[in-house]
């Protein structure tokens, strides 16, 4: 039922804060939204579960390695969108191709992805992937708003502002999120990350969250 991404390993740098960006307010706003929508979208998290089964035999669930707050590592789920064998598939597209080598290398994803499968599109685009994620915030792993969970091996490419990222707990949403989504490069998600954490208010977490259904509705991107 699940597929666990098994990587390189990678050193993440820990950076120890005293607690996570936005304190018991945030997490306050997290403990309410999180739980409630777990019981409201039961039914649609089935359905979708049924469908990544059905589709192709492989497993419901996409686990992976991600940095969280302090650098600490946790288990990052989704619900699968691309073939059993995409990691693999990805590092011979890299070798085989200097092009999709090249937009990796710059953004870290692909736009047009051949490894996403057919139901898995759809589940981008309209950004059902991603409900699993509300356990990773009961956990206390992520935070409904905030920065994009980055990857072991994205440490290095995110540059010096990685200290800052580590005082947050990485998001469901946020402004990368609203702003583009797959048509926003690596280095311009980070900008966005540190736009976040310096303005951050309650005020505009709510905001974000608003603006992220209009996003979803207008299917902006893939996720």
């Amino acid at each position: 039922m699940v597929l666990l991404e098994h990587l390189h390993s990678v050193d993440v740098p820990r950076i120890y804060s005293a607690a996570p960006f936005g304190g018991v307010v945030k997490r306050a706003l997290d403990v309410l939204i999180a739980p409630a929508a777990l019981i409201v979208l039961a039914p649609v998290m089935l359905a979708v579960a049924l469908a990544v089964k059905v589709q192709d035999g492989g497993p419901v669930l996409f686990v992976q390695r991600r940095v969280g707050c302090g650098g600490a590592e946790f288990k990052f789920l989704k619900y699968r969108t691309m073939v059993p064998d995409g990691a693999a598939l990805l590092q011979r597209l890299i070798q085989e191709n200097p092009e999709i080598a090249r937009e990796w290398r710059e953004n870290q994803k692909l736009a047009h992805d051949p490894r996403v499968t057919l139901i898995g599109g759809f589940l981008r685009r309209s950004s059902l992937d991603e409900l699993p994620q509300l356990v990773n915030v009961v956990l206390g792993d992520m935070s409904i708003v905030g920065p994009r969970p980055m990857l072991p091996e994205q440490v290095e490419v995110y540059g010096p502002a990685y200290e800052r990222y580590c005082r947050a707990r990485p998001r469901i949403t946020g402004l990368w999120q609203v702003s583009g989504r797959s048509e926003t490069s690596f280095s311009r998600r980070s900008d966005l990350d540190q736009a976040y954490l310096q303005a951050w208010s309650i005020r505009r977490d709510l905001l974000l969250i608003l603006r992220t259904f209009g996003a979803v509705l207008r299917q902006r991107g893939a996720c």
